[in-house]
């Protein structure tokens, strides 16, 4: 929504977009070269309108409810990280040129560096930094308290962004009507901190190198389905 509020917003979920049509063949539609087709035709509709001068406006809603079908399993899940991953990657790579160009106003001088130094560089970042201090701890040039500290304050972050964005929401939509819902969210806002971010910077990390190395497959999505309670 913040990035919606300043025009922004560089990306919008292919499951639940909805686009003008003429101004999707403006762009010349969706980029069949890519596997980050969402991705890529928002940044496009922003570079085109602001290269024309358009008045436009990339919105995010909040209000509706809509479902798509999640991977069922680790595998999947990880497949499909990696390509939103290097569809990320690709997009930022072809529109480069828009980064810092104030003629792209908050997009090229805010969204751009943004997506570049932390979705981009960020698991890199990450991944390098856990690994540089655990070979550091193994090898005795870190002290036990740094090592500690340095843990938990990696830790803790995780947590507040995590738990912050739940209670967030809850206090602008109020989403939840029964509290156990909301307890069990606020649950995985702490947990996922142990195991899944790690996964995650994983699956993103391994994505940059197969980028870089020419991965230009979709990947297998295994679908099963929504299935009632009870049935």
């Amino acid at each position: 929504m913040g990035w919606a509020g300043m025009n922004a917003l560089l990306v919008i979920s292919g499951a639940f977009g909805l686009f003008k049509k003429s101004a999707v063949i403006d762009v010349g539609g969706y980029n069949p070269n890519t596997v980050g087709e969402d991705m890529e035709l928002v940044v496009c509709l922003h570079k085109f309108m602001r290269h024309e001068k358009r008045d436009y406006r990339i919105e995010f809603v909040p209000d509706p409810v809509c479902w798509t079908e999640a991977p069922s399993s680790l595998k999947m899940l990880a497949r499909q990280r990696n390509r939103w991953h290097r569809g990320l990657i690709d997009s930022l790579r072809v529109h480069i040129d828009m980064l810092f160009r104030p003629e792209y106003g908050p997009v090229g001088m805010i969204a751009f560096p943004y997506f570049v130094l932390f979705e981009f560089i960020g698991p890199i970042v990450e991944a390098t930094g856990v690994l540089f201090v655990l070979l550091s701890f193994a090898l005795g040039n870190v002290d036990v308290v740094f090592f500690l500290v340095f843990l938990l304050l990696a830790i803790v972050y995780g947590i507040f962004l995590s738990v912050g964005a739940v209670l967030l929401e809850e206090y602008s939509f109020h989403r939840y009507p029964r509290p156990g819902d909301l307890l069990k969210l606020l649950l995985f806002g702490v947990i996922e901190n142990f195991g899944y971010r790690q996964l995650m910077a994983w699956w993103r990390l391994k994505a940059t190198w197969d980028y870089f190395r020419g991965k230009k497959s979709w990947g297998t999505m295994a679908r099963v389905g929504f299935q009632r309670e009870g049935a």
